[in-house]
């Protein structure tokens, strides 16, 4: 009984330190499928001077990949520091980038929306240039099957 009490609460994860490269697996997600509460990348080393945007997006085992944000704004220049957040309003928003300046602080977004996804990837689609820095991902869901879960990448 404790293990399902465990499997149906609320979970996190947090991916190591590295560059986003574009089609840049974040999380895979195995047993089943999980409701994305929040998702946000957090720059640890500054970018180049060269655009580059960031967006999310879902790659299922069975289907088709489908984006689940718009692109962000750019992140030119973008310091140690700098929060990107998802914004789960529709499919098609921009995520939120918070400059480090700001202390990356990111306000959530005051809607009962989620996103679920199943058994699959959540993958970084980078936009326009490449992403020179540092960043690590985080992740906030509730598992939608006892045996979902975020496995490490």
């Amino acid at each position: 009984m404790l293990v399902y009490m465990w499997a149906s609460q609320e979970k996190c994860y947090t991916t190591a330190t590295g560059t986003v490269a574009n089609g840049a697996v974040l999380f895979t997600i195995t047993g089943g499928p999980i409701k994305v509460l929040d998702i946000m990348s957090e720059c640890i080393t500054a970018n180049a001077a060269v655009a580059s945007t960031l967006q999310y997006s879902s790659t299922p085992t069975v289907g088709s990949a489908t984006t689940i944000s718009g692109a962000s704004a750019s992140l030119v220049s973008a310091t140690a520091g700098t929060t990107v957040r998802l914004a789960p309003t529709a499919l098609s928003t921009a995520p939120v980038v918070v400059a480090a300046s700001a202390g990356g602080v990111q306000l959530g977004t005051n809607v009962a929306n989620y996103i679920t996804v199943n058994a699959g990837t959540i993958t970084a689609v980078v936009g326009v240039g490449t992403m020179t820095g540092t960043w690590r991902h985080h992740i906030r869901y509730a598992p939608l099957s006892p045996d979902s879960i975020i496995a490490g990448n």
